[in-house]
């Protein structure tokens, strides 16, 4: 018997009991769609965060108080045990001393931060409640890479004479102004005159937070009319460059240890570093898409116990089809063939059916992700899923290769 007949065979028996053949390709089409739409999501998750991460800048450190009370985790990322030192708010004396090129040679920025506790602008009969009024310098939109789009951001001469200025996000401009040009124009924030000089570039949306509603203004001009003189909530210093921020972090520890009086004891401050945490958020979520992956395999073996059983059943249901072929001369290989073909086929086109489903659920977003399409996942699902064709259906192939002409043709 030649191949051709073997597949032709194959495939007789497939299409002879069409609804069984579709159940047993169902276990396979889950398990592998299953595979690639997870590993996608987690693609999708890990590129969201990567690119949330770099929005801030792969140099930057952003110092911010911890005050967890009785001796919580320290600045440095540690689970220092010991007494806390007696704690300082982070002041502008800080944003200062982290200047001296001589005691940070490392830095080449450092912006302090205030946030308003509560902005809403007005133009005309427009409003907006504002998510996040900075009050900061001008070093602070390279930073945190926030270019200009529209008109232009502040400078040193704003921040020195307290000018009441601001940049504003999208999404402030649209809600307030619309379509028309926002720069030049005076808007009312809580109460108080701000002028617009520029507009931010266009970030998009970091989760369920709208990064793009966000109005970034002199810190004086800020302090005096809205947050007040208190303490400042971060501290964003910028290093020289990617391969200095680890030397940059030791810098600015020492300083601030040393204007703290940190000595030992869990600091009253913490230091993220977007380098580490990224590299670190790209660990984690290239462990939990292997889990993933995993989990979803385990439908796949569902899905070849199934071809065994049903396997197992057409062997039984064409015993003595099976024993009028030996008895014409069929080969043992060629029966194990067939079989084991049919076993095969059912299972790539169940691989093939859960490719091209997953690939139309990846068109959609999960949870707020976009999934990522991973090619390698695809041929690994499909490579998989023929694998366990020949695994699962080689017992049945073999049972039914080995039975004898006259025992099968007795079979009732």
């Amino acid at each position: 018997m030649n191949p051709f007949e073997i597949v032709r065979f194959a495939l007789r028996g497939l299409l002879a009991n069409k609804m069984r053949s579709a159940l047993t390709m169902l276990g396979i089409l889950i398990g592998v769609s299953a595979v690639i739409m997870l590993v996608a999501v987690g693609e999708g998750a890990s590129r969201s965060i990567q690119q949330n991460i770099q929005r801030l800048g792969a140099n930057t450190l952003t110092v911010s108080p911890s005050f967890a009370g009785g001796g919580g985790g320290g600045a440095r990322g540690g689970g220092d045990a010991g007494p806390r030192t007696q704690a300082r708010r982070l002041t502008l004396d800080d944003a200062r001393a982290l200047t001296d090129r001589t005691l940070a040679p490392s830095v080449k920025s450092v912006s302090p931060v205030v946030t308003a506790p509560s902005a809403t602008a007005a133009y005309g009969a427009a409003s907006h409640a504002i998510a996040q009024f900075v009050g900061t310098y001008p070093s602070y939109f390279e930073a945190v890479n926030k270019p200009v789009d529209q008109g232009t951001y502040f400078f040193n001469d704003d921040v020195l004479a307290a000018r009441k200025v601001v940049v504003i996000g999208r999404t402030v401009a649209e809600a307030l102004f619309g379509s028309a040009d926002p720069v030049g124009e005076r808007i009312s924030v809580s109460g108080v005159p701000f002028t617009v000089v520029g507009v931010l570039k266009e970030t998009g949306s970091t989760g369920t937070q709208d990064a793009d509603d966000v109005a970034i203004a002199p810190l004086p001009a800020v302090q005096q009319s809205l947050s007040g003189f208190g303490p400042l909530n971060q501290i964003v210093v910028q290093a020289t460059g990617a391969d200095t921020t680890t030397a940059a972090q030791a810098e600015v520890t020492a300083v601030l240890d040393q204007r703290h009086g940190v000595t030992g004891g869990a600091a009253d401050y913490r230091i993220l570093n977007q380098a580490t945490l990224q590299e670190t958020v790209s660990q984690a979520t290239g462990t939990f898409t292997v889990l993933l992956a995993a989990v979803a395999a385990i439908s796949l073996l569902v899905g070849g116990i199934g071809i065994t059983n049903i396997m197992l059943v057409t062997v039984t249901e064409r015993t003595r089809e099976i024993g009028i072929r030996k008895a014409i001369g069929a080969s043992r290989g060629a029966i194990l063939g067939q079989f084991l073909l049919e076993a095969t086929l059912l299972s790539l086109a169940g691989g093939v059916a859960g490719v091209l489903l997953a690939f139309a659920g990846t068109r959609f977003s999960v949870a707020g992700i976009q999934p990522v399409l991973v090619p390698s996942s695809v041929v690994l699902a499909l490579g998989v899923s023929v694998g366990i064709g020949l695994f699962f259906g080689s017992y049945p192939a073999d049972r039914a290769a080995k039975l004898r002409p006259i025992q099968a043709l007795r079979h009732e």
